[in-house]
């Protein structure tokens, strides 16, 4: 039995740090694709870097509901909650943006029927 609960904790460690990785590495390449199209002028630039940083939380925000496997006391459990909680409300927020800078994009699209372009 203790030889499963060991391969289980290396697995899950495993698995959080690539989850975390992959966090970061989403998170650095959406920032760089997002100076990338503000020097370019992209109109969608505010949108797409939103998409990237929901992506790169939900890594993160993965990492952590991992890391609740394997935590074995009430400070580590109060510890990984907030963290959750805080990730949680960063995503929220994050998608919120996300909202409406589609909303915003959907009405600046509206094709004008008065102009004969």
């Amino acid at each position: 039995m203790e030889f499963i609960h060991d391969l289980l904790n290396n697995l899950v460690d495993i698995a959080i740090l690539l989850f975390e990785y992959m966090g970061v590495l989403v998170l650095i390449i959406a920032g760089l694709r997002g100076i990338y199209n503000y020097f370019r002028k992209c109109p969608l630039t505010r949108l797409n870097l939103a998409k990237g940083m929901a992506m790169g939380l939900e890594f993160k925000l993965g990492s952590e509901i991992l890391r609740t496997v394997i935590v074995r006391d009430y400070k580590e459990i109060l510890t990984v909650a907030g963290i959750i909680l805080l990730r949680a409300a960063l995503t929220f927020l994050i998608h919120w943006e996300i909202k409406n800078e589609e909303a915003h994009n959907d009405f600046n699209n509206i094709p004008d029927n008065n102009n004969p372009e």
